[in-house]
């Protein structure tokens, strides 16, 4: 099974003011679905920060890096250009996925300004950071993961017709 890491993005968590209850839900979720975690790691919002771990976390045998928060407008939201930061791919169709099927459930998904991209064998998906949307937008994502980590790691020859 492929092997995934967790990277809660949050202020109030970070200094431990807040619990962290959407990396917890990913967590749960992704091994309910026969995921193996080998990471799970809390850091402050802003660009340097994030991108610093996720550059760390995928030097890992990780085929999956899910970071939940700082997706929002908020003044310290930086996840998505630390991801781009990150990452030498964009994968854009995974975030404009999650988006319109959570716009579905509650029309502010679309204000989500979460992104995807490929660190070396890594794909990096951004979440949002309520417990509410990410167990909706990972029970999304689950569906399209075999085969995207089977292409990303050049276990198909051949796609489409």
């Amino acid at each position: 099974m492929p092997y995934f890491s967790v990277l809660t993005v949050s202020d109030s968590c970070s200094r431990g003011a807040r619990e962290d209850g959407s990396g917890s839900a990913i967590i749960r979720l992704m091994e309910e679905a026969g995921y193996t975690r080998v990471d799970y790691r809390i850091t402050e919002d802003g660009v340097e920060p994030v991108s610093h771990f996720i550059r760390e976390m995928c030097t890992q045998d990780v085929d999956l890096l899910l970071t939940t928060g700082g997706t929002g407008f908020s003044p310290r939201d930086f996840t998505p250009e630390a991801t781009d930061q990150a990452c030498s791919r964009k994968v854009p169709g995974i975030p404009e996925m999650l988006r319109y099927r959570s716009s579905k459930k509650v029309k502010s998904a679309w204000l989500s300004r979460g992104t995807a991209g490929i660190r070396g064998n890594t794909l990096v998906v951004n979440l949002p950071g309520s417990v509410k949307a990410v167990t909706e937008c990972v029970e999304f994502l689950l569906p399209v993961l075999p085969h995207a980590l089977e292409v990303l790691h050049g276990s198909v020859d051949r796609c489409g017709g």
